[in-house]
């Protein structure tokens, strides 16, 4: 699944490509919205809202979410796509450019005054103009009890963190994903280390880079390193899994050394080993 700053930059792109222009074109191809028509609105601006996608064209809001393996994609108005017709799931022209949208795991309209009934439930965002971290670490603490690779995962936290930056940050602070919110011996530390992560990598379309070195296979600190030896201590990397329920069960990594695994670890669902 996209990170937040995948998805900052998509906004960035689409605003800077559709921003004041209006729409020639408007083919959402979603059974709930296929007979919206945005033909002859004015797109006002496209922003990011952690994972999520808001394009603000006329009075509406076109609301999408990338899951697992959407993408917005750009061409000139005649440009030929590099992705299956059939996968796509919003079209939008104008007369300099056509933005579409691939595999969209998410896709509505709605009023733009009522975006806040649809986004506002989600925590501070790291890479919004509002970023707040003493709201973040709020939402934090309200769950003491919660493993923290699952509550940096939950948007409602905060706003753009996914499984990548999850293992990444825990590392960097040495703290085990299942670690509970409140043995965290540093949380806003933590925070930190996420926001200037994001912030760092946001202008990278290549690879999200944690150890400052950009090198292919070299980038991360222990994301998707199992059994290869840690970049610190030399210990093997450990693959494990977690969620917040059976149906979303995730893999993560971890250095068993750098980051001891908690004796009594955080709530979360950590499937039996086989």
């Amino acid at each position: 699944m996209p990170e937040g700053d995948t998805v900052w930059r998509s906004a960035r792109n689409l605003d800077r490509a559709l921003a004041g222009q209006v729409l020639t074109r408007c083919d959402l191809r979603v059974p709930s919205v296929a007979t919206v028509d945005l033909t002859g609105q004015t797109v006002h601006g496209v922003v990011s809202r952690g994972k999520h996608l808001l394009m603000r064209i006329g009075e509406q809001t076109i609301h999408s979410h990338l899951k697992m393996e959407g993408s917005w994609h750009l061409y000139p108005p005649q440009g030929r796509w590099r992705r299956p017709a059939h996968s796509a799931r919003a079209v939008l022209g104008t007369a300099t450019a056509t933005a579409v949208g691939f595999s969209l795991g998410k896709l509505e309209v709605f009023p733009t005054a009522q975006e806040e009934e649809h986004v506002g439930h989600l925590g501070p965002d790291l890479l919004g103009p509002d970023w707040d971290a003493g709201e973040a670490l709020t939402r934090l603490r309200a769950h003491p009890g919660r493993a923290v690779g699952q509550a940096l995962l939950d948007q409602r936290n905060l706003a753009g963190i996914g499984n990548i930056y999850r293992c990444e940050v825990c590392f960097l602070t040495g703290v085990h994903p299942l670690t509970a919110v409140a043995d965290v011996a540093d949380l806003a530390r933590l925070v930190d280390r996420a926001h200037r992560l994001l912030q760092l990598n946001r202008e990278s379309a290549v690879a999200i880079v944690t150890t400052g070195n950009t090198r292919r296979g070299e980038e991360n600190w222990v994301y998707g390193r199992t059994g290869r030896p840690c970049r610190r201590c030399g210990t093997p990397i450990v693959r494990a899994e977690a969620g917040n329920t059976e149906l979303d069960v995730r893999e993560y990594w971890f250095c068993p050394r750098c980051q001891p695994v908690p004796e009594h670890p955080g709530d979360a669902v950590v499937p039996a080993a086989d």
